[in-house]
């Protein structure tokens, strides 16, 4: 039996409406897994639930951060694995949703990581990339990890693993790789959401793109620059942020920067489904268009009544 509940998949998915379903059938509080809801005053263009479609479910680890802030999977799980404790202890299950991969399988395991020391290796670190660019920091990488050069694609974690690597002697292959030997800290039951034709989630995807602009995504990001916040603000780097930004500054159009969101969504979607596919635990809920809620529910329950 167990009182956890994994809600994965690919962004635009259902996951929102799915989870406060289940929460509400089943006595349970969300905890967010997604690395954008966390940042304050980002609302959406991070498609954060409005408090209408929360309908009086309490989620957790949502507007945890301030924009400008660089967070990480160690300080997500730091954060958000004693909300997890503190809804069971109270005899209430817990639904963990969202898209972020590394986040939500990190939390499950109960992973440990490398610390953060402040000797000013890091601030180097940043210095060499700001200086020489991203393929130098990747070449840097593989010098010593070449693992993990090949696979991460993002800066902020190739510098992180140079910084493991300069502070302990110890590659962050090599860390991932003893943590990952471990038992995992909790059991949960996982429900994965994707489509039969990929044509419809990317359908899906476009849509959203297309309501954050008619709701007002690039009114949102002209307040975040009005009361102060950089460009460069972390927060801002993301899609849906980076590409109106863009176009702020002349660099292309609004509509060529809805259809850059539109590109890269999908792309990111096809790296969480390669990412979650992985997990053999999952039991995929294959929807259709229209979206049916209660078709997803009828699902989610056959899965459940063996958990419960």
């Amino acid at each position: 039996m167990t009182n956890i509940i994994c809600v994965v998949g690919p962004t635009a998915s259902g996951k929102t409406g799915l989870s406060i379903a289940l929460a509400k059938e089943y006595d349970a509080e969300i905890l967010s897994c997604d690395s954008m809801q966390i940042y304050r005053h980002m609302d959406i263009g991070t498609a954060k639930p409005t408090a209408e479609e929360m309908d009086g479910i309490v989620h957790h680890m949502i507007d945890v951060a301030e924009p400008t802030e660089s967070f990480s999977v160690s300080r997500y799980v730091e954060m958000a694995d004693p909300i997890v404790q503190d809804i069971l202890r109270r005899g209430k299950r817990c639904i963990i949703v969202g898209g972020t991969g590394l986040y939500v399988d990190s939390l499950i395991a109960g992973r440990t990581f490398a610390p953060y020391p402040e000797t000013g290796k890091r601030q180097e670190l940043e210095a060499m990339a700001e200086e020489k660019g991203m393929a130098h920091m990747r070449a840097y990488l593989r010098t010593f990890d070449p693992e993990s050069a090949e696979r991460l694609q993002d800066l902020r974690r190739i510098i992180r693993a140079c910084e493991v690597y300069l502070e302990t002697g110890k590659t962050i292959t090599q860390h991932n790789k003893e943590t990952a030997a471990l038992p995992p800290k909790y059991t949960p039951l996982w429900l994965g959401l994707d489509f039969t034709d990929r044509a419809q989630l990317y359908s899906r995807i476009d849509r959203r793109v297309d309501i954050m602009f008619r709701d007002g995504l690039v009114e949102e990001i002209r307040g975040l620059l009005e009361k102060g916040l950089s460009p460069t603000a972390t927060g801002l780097q993301a899609i849906g942020y980076k590409e109106p930004l863009a176009a702020l500054r002349g660099e292309m159009t609004m509509d060529e920067a809805a259809d850059k969101i539109k590109l890269e969504t999908r792309r990111y979607a096809k790296r969480q489904l390669t990412w979650f596919r992985r997990n053999k635990d999952i039991r995929w809920i294959r929807q259709q268009e229209p979206v049916s809620l209660q078709a997803a529910m009828e699902q989610a329950r056959t899965a459940l009544s063996t958990a419960f």
